[in-house]
């Protein structure tokens, strides 16, 4: 699949802090939302990541505070994850070795259907598509996070003897 970022390691590309961007349609009554904020995923002790997010959630022009906490841990196959919920219950797995899954997740009636897209070092996707006789919604997520501090730029350097920005090339 072109375009995805394969991921060996899913515990090692998603470890440190991410900006957060989720936007939320009930598709019965087109309502729309939006969360902002960050989420930080950080070493748990005995294996994997805790994974805490915080931030704003407006719904219906009335703004206020959100969070989250899941815990990511070491899944079946090596560099997968299992994904729980901050009690211990099994939320989906998540296997990103091709930079592409898709899991679902039963919650009573409804039914949560995911996508996790990796689109580079530094940006990745969720979609859930949630369907049932309680919730019809669409919900996509996208995380994004500055590159590490002395990182070089990954734009493409000029051809040897053409003209870059300090001019042409002795």
């Amino acid at each position: 699949m072109s375009g995805f970022l394969p991921v060996p390691d899913a515990s090692a590309y998603l470890r440190g802090e991410w900006r957060v961007l989720r936007s939320v349609r009930d598709l019965a009554s087109g309502a729309e939302g939006e969360f902002s904020g960050t989420t930080v995923f950080s070493p748990l002790d005995g294996g994997g990541l805790l994974h805490r997010e915080t931030g704003n959630f407006v719904w219906q022009s009335v703004a206020r505070p959100a969070e989250r906490t899941l815990r990511f841990l070491p899944g079946a196959a090596p560099g997968t994850v299992d994904v729980r919920f901050a009690d211990g219950r099994p939320f989906h797995d998540l296997d990103l070795t091709t930079g592409h899954w898709r899991t679902e997740h039963p919650c009573a009636a409804d039914l949560y259907r995911g996508e996790f897209t990796v689109y580079g070092e530094n940006r990745w996707r969720t979609t859930w598509r949630v369907g049932g006789p309680a919730k019809d919604q669409l919900l996509v997520t996208d995380y994004t996070r500055d590159p590490p501090a002395g990182a070089l730029p990954t734009a493409r350097r000029p051809a040897s003897g053409s003209s870059g920005p300090r001019g042409p090339r002795p």
